[in-house]
């Protein structure tokens, strides 16, 4: 299969994905007694915190937004097959379902991108099952 989408553009995609889903490291002293930590009554203290690197968000936003809407359509069928929604066989239908979507919006599509968890992880599995890899490809290899 050769995707509409460039492959170093998909695995660019992949690469910030992974970086918009990380988690760094709190600034939780574990030598620190914990009835002496504010923790604002959110329950048990993390190691992790969520914090999103707004950079990171806005440029991966931006390459969604650089697509055009039968590449956005791609790389959500991509994302579902690699989650299993579809099968590989039925790559038609997937693609098919995913461009109803983007034709309801692309802001619609985009966000529900953005909001896919381990966008990175269901994004590359769906390209393995194309056996496309980004192993070589930029940053990535």
């Amino acid at each position: 299969m050769d995707p509409l989408t460039p492959l170093d553009t998909l695995c660019r995609i992949i690469l910030r994905a992974r970086e918009y889903e990380s988690q760094t490291a709190s600034d939780y002293d574990p030598g620190e007694d914990p009835e002496n930590v504010d923790d604002e009554g959110e329950g048990t203290l993390s190691v992790l915190e969520d914090e999103i690197n707004e950079s990171v968000e806005e440029e991966l936003q931006a390459v969604f937004e650089d697509l055009g809407e039968d590449q956005l359509a791609e790389v959500i069928a991509f994302c579902w097959v690699g989650q299993g929604t579809y099968e590989a066989g039925d790559w038609d239908e997937a693609m098919e379902e995913a461009q109803s979507l983007v034709a309801e919006g692309t802001s619609g599509a985009i966000d529900e991108l953005m909001e896919q968890p381990m966008l990175a992880s269901v994004l590359e599995s769906g390209l393995a099952a194309f056996d496309l890899s980004c192993s070589g490809v930029g940053d990535l290899s």
